[in-house]
């Protein structure tokens, strides 16, 4: 399949894993755009990352992507907040979740009509409330949260974003890394940006929808997740 409308089944090498790394995340974990078979998603880069480290070896990644998914409202499913104890905390033997989200949530904003400023900063207020409950919930139930910065959109003429989001995205990145809500952050947004044009995707890294990663794109980010992230002590 090339792409996932629910949460994927643990790919190796983690049959008898004692503990798997757990994803949440939106379509662009989900894969759009990676050829049937071809299973080059980050995670599963990420996955044949761990399986060739002897350090990791013995973890397993569930990818629990969902298709237009996001934080608040629900969109191609239920929401992330609404779905994170089925789909993370329920899951036998998680360690840690990678929460890469909110590229849907800021998009549909001003997808259809203008949004005022007020509307904006409800916006990064309910999402850096929902990372907060996220990290609160998956903390208690010993999971280690790691935060991914969202990556830019710019061009992109289904959410057609303006500066005014492009603002918001930067709010929501800022507090992603420097929160300490995380107990770690993967900064996909500076892997994949364009160094000339920051609010958009690298030419490379582009699938050409200025939304989604090209092949070459997911390959960066599943390269960009540290291992040492899964070899330090749980809570």
């Amino acid at each position: 399949m090339s792409r996932w409308r629910g949460p994927a089944s643990p790919r190796s090498p983690a049959r008898h894993a004692r503990r798997r790394s757990s994803r949440s995340a939106i379509l662009i974990t989900d894969g759009y755009g990676v050829a049937p078979e071809r299973n080059t998603r980050w995670p599963d880069i990420l996955a044949e990352r761990l399986r060739a480290a002897p350090a990791t070896r013995a973890l397993g990644v569930v990818n629990a992507g969902i298709g237009g998914n996001r934080i608040l409202l629900d969109g191609l499913g239920p929401n992330l907040v609404a779905r994170f104890d089925r789909d993370v905390i329920a899951r036998s033997g998680v360690g840690w979740a990678i929460l890469l989200e909110g590229v849907n949530d800021l998009g549909v904003l001003a997808r259809d009509a203008p949004a005022s400023p007020e509307d904006h900063a409800a916006l990064v207020a309910q999402l850096t409330a929902g990372f907060r409950q996220l990290a609160d919930r998956a903390h208690v139930h010993g999971i280690r949260i790691i935060g991914g910065t969202v990556m830019p959109f710019g061009g992109n003429d289904y959410y057609h974003p303006d500066a005014a989001l492009e603002a918001d995205r930067q709010a929501v990145n800022s507090f992603i890394r420097n929160s300490g809500v995380f107990d770690a952050v993967i900064d996909f947004d500076r892997v994949m940006r364009d160094p000339r044009r920051p609010d958009r995707l690298a030419p490379a890294f582009d699938s050409g929808d200025h939304l989604h990663p090209s092949e070459a794109g997911y390959r960066a980010m599943g390269a960009a997740v540290p291992l040492a992230l899964f070899t330090t002590p749980q809570r």
